[in-house]
């Protein structure tokens, strides 16, 4: 969860425009004859949309020794089709006085523009060609393969951080495909070919595997008639599964513990991340309980963990905690916690772990539970300034299994969690079992060099 900005401290105080506690998104959803689901969010207070094309299909949707191809075909599809040249898209967005962009995630790959709102229909029909006419050479495997690779070096081989993260997802995951990275295993990516970004691409993108999402300056009406134009005519695809089809995770017995020494690392700290549950439709109580959890343990500097750790006992100079409950199957929880000067790492775990289990003793501060659930709903209705987070906002959330209802009261939820479901939640969730342990530290031979990858 993103943290608060900071001026929203301040309406704590003051409280919350009147005319802002009342508002709801105005959503309407339809779908299309073959399969395409469209959802649109009216904001009419700029003459500009948000328009993002959502597929249920995620680097968790790969199959076996093909890691990386999800996201590898993301940047293909800026290649070009039967009608666009090469790069050809980007620059009549660009034209059109818009920006563009993707990006691909475990359960999901979106693809979006921000253009003047008279430009919706161009968009759409740029979309709906790439979405079944993609063409690709050998050239373009080849050119696109480098890029996504030497992208892997730069945030993931060069960063002992991030080689930390990897190792550590791939441990708190027996089987499921949330333990493989989305950019890939560096091995599997230097062996991606056209005939695996062609499968990717035929078994998902289609129709009735997508969600477009428009939010801005439209209405309803006018949005079906735009997208019964241009992506109606499309055939849905036969082969798409529904429910998603993923290896899930077996019983898990044994608490796991790893540490990565790299002599680039310059501040050494502990991490934790246990298997906890996600947002399911109909059901988001526990994953909202959850929410508060991770706010009233490591939101900021008067969260538990900064309070005890950093202030009181000066065993940290940084603890955080950071959950995401917005994912198809079961998420994580996570700790961070950076000693301070002199205090090893297994004393920080130890602090950590003390601290903890004093939360689940003595429970929730109500005054904390208030001021967090008042900061959140205040963060939502800012939220709705940006016609893209909004988007995004329910975008995420129904290529993650979840509805547009659930969507709506997700809100609602959150403010009526009490403090009794947190602290159950916690003792559910926090259960060594469940979760792997890693330190990130330098070696103990500080004339090791590092392996640079180039």
């Amino acid at each position: 969860m993103m943290r608060l900005a900071a001026a929203l401290a301040a309406l704590v105080l003051t409280g919350l425009p009147a005319a802002a506690e009342g508002i709801d998104d105005q959503v309407t959803t339809f779908e299309l004859d073959n399969g395409l689901e469209v959802v649109v969010i009216e904001d009419h207070r700029a003459p500009v949309v948000v328009h993002m094309v959502w597929y249920r299909a995620g680097s968790a949707d790969e199959t076996p020794g093909h890691s990386g191809v999800a996201h590898f075909l993301e940047h293909l599809l800026f290649k070009g089709t039967d009608t666009l040249a090469p790069g050809e898209f980007s620059k009549v967005v660009a034209e059109n006085g818009g920006t563009d962009n993707a990006f691909t995630s475990y359960d999901q790959t979106a693809y979006f523009q921000r253009v003047a709102a008279d430009r919706l229909g161009l968009m759409m029909k740029m979309e709906a060609d790439r979405m079944v006419n993609l063409e690709l050479s050998e050239q373009d495997i080849l050119t696109e393969r480098q890029v996504i690779i030497e992208e892997r070096n730069m945030r993931t081989e060069n960063d002992p951080a991030a080689l930390l993260r990897e190792q550590m997802g791939a441990a708190l995951y027996l089987n499921h495909r949330y333990g493989v990275p989305v950019i890939g295993w560096r091995e599997e990516m230097e062996t991606l070919g056209l005939d695996d970004a062609y499968a990717y691409y035929h078994r998902n993108y289609a129709p009735n595997n997508a969600i477009v999402v428009v939010a801005g300056d439209v209405t309803p009406d006018e949005v079906r008639r735009l997208a019964e134009e241009n992506y109606g005519p499309l055939p849905a695809n036969p082969e798409v599964g529904a429910p998603r089809e993923r290896p899930q995770e077996p019983r898990q017995m044994a608490e796991r513990r790893l540490v990565f020494k790299d002599p680039r690392v310059a501040q050494a700290y502990v991490m934790r991340r246990y298997l906890a549950p996600e947002r399911d439709p109909g059901d988001q109580r526990e994953a909202a309980a959850l929410t508060l959890l991770d706010e009233i343990l490591g939101g900021g500097q008067t969260s538990v963990l900064n309070r005890e750790l950093q202030f009181e006992q000066k065993k940290a100079i940084y603890a955080g905690a950071f959950y995401d409950g917005t994912s198809y199957d079961d998420s994580s929880f996570g700790f961070a916690v950076v000693p301070a000067p002199g205090v090893t790492l297994e004393e920080a775990e130890a602090a950590l772990d003390a601290s903890l289990a004093r939360f689940i003793e003595t429970g929730v501060d109500a005054a904390q539970l208030d001021r967090i659930k008042f900061q959140l709903r205040a963060s939502q209705i800012y939220a709705r300034d940006d016609v893209n987070s909004i988007a995004r906002r329910y975008g995420s959330a129904l290529t993650s299994g979840l509805t547009v209802q659930d969507v709506r009261e997700w809100p609602a939820i959150v403010q009526s969690i009490t403090g009794e479901e947190i602290v159950a939640a916690a003792r559910r969730v926090f259960d060594l079992d469940h979760a792997v342990t890693g330190y990130l530290m330098p070696p103990d031979d500080e004339s090791a060099q590092p392996e640079v990858i180039q």
